[in-house]
């Protein structure tokens, strides 16, 4: 009887290059899950992010879709959970990265035109020694402990009337497999929605597993026995490769787009 009272606050999207749950109170993804390979970087002939457009979900019902106008002159960047310099194989891959239900409202000058960026590449660049890397990235809406001595969470909502929750962090949760199959390394970092200095170290935002699944509300990697399973920065060097948004931009990665604020 409720299937007839009370419909869903979730939904699911199954997209070429990723799969995502959109929670449609907030009008963001709650998770969105990728596999990442060599193979599938690679980039196809004509796949360029010049010819994709961000975009409204129109599979959703009207009164639950993050807008285009939202965004417009509210200071945040649309920032992509599964970026589209992982969608190169082909055009229409990279065009559903662009979908608002793929999209949150980030800072763009420090978080999502650069660490977030950096973090980004780093996940791509994992290919080169594992051969599958399996990435869960999301937005969280943390408490923080005030004057009173109690926790309170406060988020900014944009559009009008206001429409879209502005995260206060965001996770990225990394499972990597050799060529035989097993699982190599394990990692999850959780960033504020903040400018963040160039020069800092990725492991300062490394967290148990645990914590973004406590925050987040959401089970990741069940299989995975985690008491045998390295931690990635500890398996690996997370060292971040810096670039530049400008940079980025000129050699198309297609991962971001600035919103005039």
């Amino acid at each position: 009887m409720s299937r007839l009272l009370v419909g869903p606050i979730s939904d699911i999207h199954y997209r070429l290059a990723y799969v995502a749950s959109y929670n449609r109170q907030l009008r963001n993804p709650n998770w969105v899950a990728e596999h990442l390979t060599k193979e599938k970087l690679t980039k196809k002939n004509g796949t360029d992010r010049s010819h994709s457009v961000f975009q409204e979900d129109a599979s959703l019902p009207p009164k639950f879709r993050a807008r285009l106008a939202d965004y417009f002159r509210s200071g945040f960047d649309r920032g992509h959970m599964a970026p589209a310099a992982d969608a190169k194989f082909s055009q229409e891959a990279m065009n559903e990265t662009f979908i608002l239900t793929n999209i949150s409202p980030q800072v763009g000058k420090g978080f999502n035109r650069n660490y977030w960026a950096y973090l980004e590449n780093f996940c791509r660049q994992l290919t080169e020694r594992y051969a599958d890397v399996y990435v869960v990235s999301g937005p969280l809406y943390l408490p923080r402990q005030e004057a009173d001595g109690k926790w309170y969470v406060h988020y900014q909502m944009i559009g009008n009337p206001p429409n879209v929750a502005v995260p206060t962090h965001f996770y990225k949760v990394i499972l990597t497999r050799d060529a035989a199959g097993k699982e190599a390394a394990l990692g999850a970092f959780v960033l504020p929605n903040a400018p963040i200095p160039d020069e800092t170290p990725l492991e300062r935002f490394a967290v148990p597993p645990e914590m973004v699944e406590r925050a987040a509300g959401i089970e990741l990697f069940q299989r995975v026995d985690r008491g045998r399973c390295p931690t990635l920065c500890k398996a690996t060097s997370c060292k971040l490769t810096i670039r530049k948004f400008e940079d980025a931009v000129s050699q198309a990665d297609g991962s971001r787009q600035k919103v005039m604020s």
